[in-house]
């Protein structure tokens, strides 16, 4: 019976490292999509319009929830670090998602759904994040700083002002690196202990969203069962994340919250990644008044680059959401929330943004607003907040 036993336990772990070999390569494949291909040609103008930005930047991108080695350049997906490099992408926002509903949908979500458990234990990651979603966060965190110490110099991690400061000092010298920041989708990742804030920003999260696909101690998500507003323990969370300058991103949240954040938050905020309800009505989408109070406030609207959030599958879908939303707030409160690697299908990967500046040229925004939105207000946003 011993002899037997001792087979059964190595062929279950043989049968698992086939599955953690194997497995998490076929489900990037298959939840991150690109609708076309590279190379991307675009005309000598817009081109050349590209070739001249000097600081282009990502506020959503959740990579880090799959095992890709994002020091190595794959044929699948949308980023890594020589991609970034070769689609001159000067700072890239690596969101941590931690829990996901099964089932997952823009307009009802349990918060007692978590297909993650499961998505953690075949992606081999360690068993102390396969019900833990606190350490699935920090895993995330840890496994970003690895890549940029395995990553030549090539890549790195900013966590203050004066990061960004000597990045792009260095940068003027050899724009062949590029530099990350850590967000976090949604604060359920904080199992309701407020002090989780202080342990996840040691870990070096800069940025943080309340909500994501369900509602949690925070309140309610655009996509959950109450949508409701903020919950005291969130109006517990905003003043800490405030007094930390922790970046406060209300993307995903529902209405009912986002009034109260408005209401409540006194300082910059942004949303990731979203679409406007002017060019596509969606429960996951931002109305005209949401927009404007966030650009009132100074802050920063990241418009995405998939079909649930702008209506169509190509570069010029998301150009004409940010046309709206230049139109509505003005230029300087547009960025790119591109949420790629978030299981969609993206129209290009990374080094595709050639094209989003050639729709943007279609859609009649000037050089200058191009120029804001493709990276600049990230990087004054970013030296004011980080």
């Amino acid at each position: 019976m011993g002899k037997k036993l001792i087979k059964l336990v190595a062929g279950l772990g043989l049968l698992y490292c086939l599955i953690i070999w194997i497995v998490p390569g076929i489900l990037d494949r298959k939840f991150n999509q690109i609708a076309q291909a590279p190379p991307y040609v675009v005309s000598e103008e817009a081109q050349r319009l590209f070739d001249s930005l000097d600081f282009i930047a990502d506020l959503h991108c959740d990579a880090l929830l799959w095992k890709r080695n994002l020091n190595k350049k794959h044929p699948y997906g949308a980023v890594d670090i020589p991609r970034l490099i070769e689609g001159k992408v000067a700072l890239q926002a690596f969101t941590i998602v931690s829990k996901v509903p099964y089932g997952i949908n823009f307009h009802s979500n349990s918060e007692n759904s978590d297909m993650l458990k499961l998505h953690s234990v075949v992606a081999g990651r360690a068993p102390s994040c396969w019900f833990n979603i606190t350490n699935r966060a920090l895993t995330q965190c840890s496994e970003l700083k690895r890549f940029a110490a395995r990553s030549d110099d090539k890549f790195r991690i900013l966590y203050t002002s004066e990061d960004l400061e000597a990045y792009l000092h260095d940068r003027q010298k050899d724009p062949q690196i590029t530099a990350g920041f850590l967000g976090l989708e949604g604060l359920h990742a904080l199992q309701g202990d407020i002090n989780n804030i202080d342990v996840l920003y040691e870990a070096g999260v800069r940025m943080m969203a309340p909500v994501h696909f369900s509602d949690n101690e925070m309140g309610g998500s655009a996509h959950g069962e109450s949508h409701g507003g903020l919950s005291a323990f969130g109006k517990e969370v905003l003043t800490r994340i405030s007094r930390k300058k922790i970046v406060l991103d209300v993307a995903h949240s529902s209405p009912a919250m986002l009034d109260d954040i408005i209401r409540l938050y006194k300082k910059p905020m942004i949303t990731s990644h979203t679409g406007v309800q002017g060019t596509c009505p969606s429960p996951r989408n931002l109305s005209d008044e949401h927009l404007q109070a966030i650009a009132a406030g100074g802050g920063l609207i990241g418009i995405a680059l998939f079909e649930g959030a702008v209506c169509g599958i190509d570069a010029q879908a998301t150009a004409k959401a940010m046309r709206y939303t230049v139109d509505l707030v003005g230029a300087e409160h547009v960025a790119l929330g591109s949420d790629y690697d978030g299981a969609i299908t993206a129209p290009f990967d990374i080094t595709g943004l050639n094209l989003l500046v050639e729709a943007m040229m279609k859609e009649g925004l000037t050089a200058q607003q191009i120029r804001l939105i493709m990276g600049e207000n990230v990087s004054r946003f970013w030296l004011a907040n980080l």
